[in-house]
């Protein structure tokens, strides 16, 4: 398909369309739901040569264009990156469809019963930079939820994106769903942005994933209300009472694994008390795995030949190997260092005493917090929701890594015997 959108396939003819399949998924049965989603599974696997081949033009042209490794690591894809995203779509066949829950209902004096039922948005706008993953992240989760999809990839993964979708229009032809129910614009220009934020007679959502100044852009542009994830600036905070080998270990998996993604950590926060023990032994294991130190004026007594860290330092998402250090003297200003600098993601302590794990888990304002464990636990499908289609940092309607439930909202049902609200005269 061209890379150019004609007047056939203009933006807000694509996104009715897709309202009109968003009717069709909203009634579909549980057991149809699943089976389409394995289907879906199964066709990114056979189609995984196109799928690569494709994913080959967007890394190389990427890489022609000098683009950093940050952003490289997240186009690329492999058979192993493939498997995981077909994996994610079984997984979220395997959970329990939200689409018609109702709680318990509650007998009013008026003698109505009330209940509220749970119900898809609709149609969710995804607008993503370079992540092909997102393409069958985001239409798994939305075709559970019984919502339509309609994705605007990145230009930097054009191509990986065109066959993911092909792939997955596949499945949906053959369990007899409407192909639009997942749809791709299918151009690279950026008008086409701008023309889909205004559709809100379509769209009942907008979930944008990519830098910050994505996210500002399509928050300042869009006439449809956004779900925000501005950048994940996360902390790795050790307590006086630490485990010191435990925090070795969370400080190498959180910065090291995979430091391009947003939970992986940014700044190493450690009590004065255990700073002299601990710094030394942290600046080892960095040094060794590449990672660049930049820290506090206490930080750099401890350890000669450290640079100085500067407010932006605090402030930034290196998404890469650097990472920012600064001794605290108390809990306090560790929280308050978070409180200034992090950017309502993720924090992590490491302390073996429990009132102070209490205090900071309450304290602190984060979308997902954690004690003695790794940061990069903060995914939906580390924390049992299967694929995530993206980490709100807002709180309105959703906070953290937003699954099935998050794309679902509820209405209200009343059962009732004749009742009226007043007495009716005949």
């Amino acid at each position: 398909m061209s890379d150019t959108t004609s007047e056939a396939l203009s933006v807000d003819a694509l996104a009715a369309d897709c309202k009109a399949a968003a009717r069709e998924l909203s009634t579909l049965s549980t057991e149809t739901k699943n089976r389409t989603l394995r289907r879906m599974a199964d066709a990114l696997e056979a189609d995984e040569k196109a799928i690569l081949a494709a994913n080959g033009k967007d890394v190389s042209a990427a890489r022609e264009e000098g683009l950093d490794d940050a952003l490289i690591d997240r186009l690329v894809l492999n058979p192993d990156r493939i498997g995981t995203m077909a994996d994610a779509l079984r997984d979220v066949s395997s959970f329990a469809d939200p689409v018609g829950e109702m709680g318990g209902t509650t007998k009013r004096p008026s003698g109505i019963e009330v209940g509220k039922m749970r119900i898809p948005l609709g149609v969710i706008g995804m607008i993503y930079e370079a992540r092909p993953n997102v393409t069958a992240d985001a239409a798994g989760l939305c075709f559970k939820a019984g919502n339509a999809v309609l994705l605007r990839g990145g230009s930097n993964a054009f191509h990986s994106n065109q066959a993911v979708a092909a792939a997955l229009h596949t499945a949906l032809e053959a369990e007899g769903v409407p192909p639009a129910a997942v749809t791709l614009i299918p151009t690279t220009d950026r008008a086409a942005v701008q023309e889909m934020l205004t559709l809100n007679q379509h769209l009942d959502l907008i979930i944008p994933r990519g830098g910050e100044g994505l996210i500002r852009f399509v928050d300042e542009t869009s006439q449809i209300p956004v779900i925000k994830h501005y950048k994940g600036v996360c902390h790795l905070y050790v307590d006086e009472d630490a485990d010191l080998e435990v925090a070795e270990d969370l400080l190498l998996d959180g910065k090291v694994s995979r430091p391009s993604v947003c939970n992986a950590l940014e700044t190493l926060l450690v009590h004065a008390d255990v700073a002299d023990d601990f710094l030394p032994r942290a600046r080892a294991l960095l040094d060794d795995a590449g990672v660049e130190l930049r820290g506090d004026d206490r930080t750099r007594q401890l350890l000669p030949g450290v640079g100085a860290a500067t407010e932006d330092d605090y402030a930034a998402e290196y998404l890469d190997l650097t990472l920012a250090a600064r001794v605290v003297e108390s809990d306090d200003e560790a929280l308050d260092h978070i409180a200034e600098y992090g950017s309502n993601h993720t924090e992590v302590i490491v302390t073996d005493r429990l009132p102070t794990a209490r205090r900071f888990v309450r304290s602190v304002d984060a979308s997902v917090v954690l004690v003695n464990a790794s940061s990069r636990f903060s995914d939906g499908g580390e924390l049992g929701l299967g694929a995530e289609i993206g980490i709100s940092t807002t709180k309105l309607h959703a906070y953290g890594p937003m699954g099935l439930e998050a794309l679902t909202t509820g209405k209200f049902v009343v059962y009732g015997e004749g009742e009226t609200r007043h007495p009716v005269e005949k």
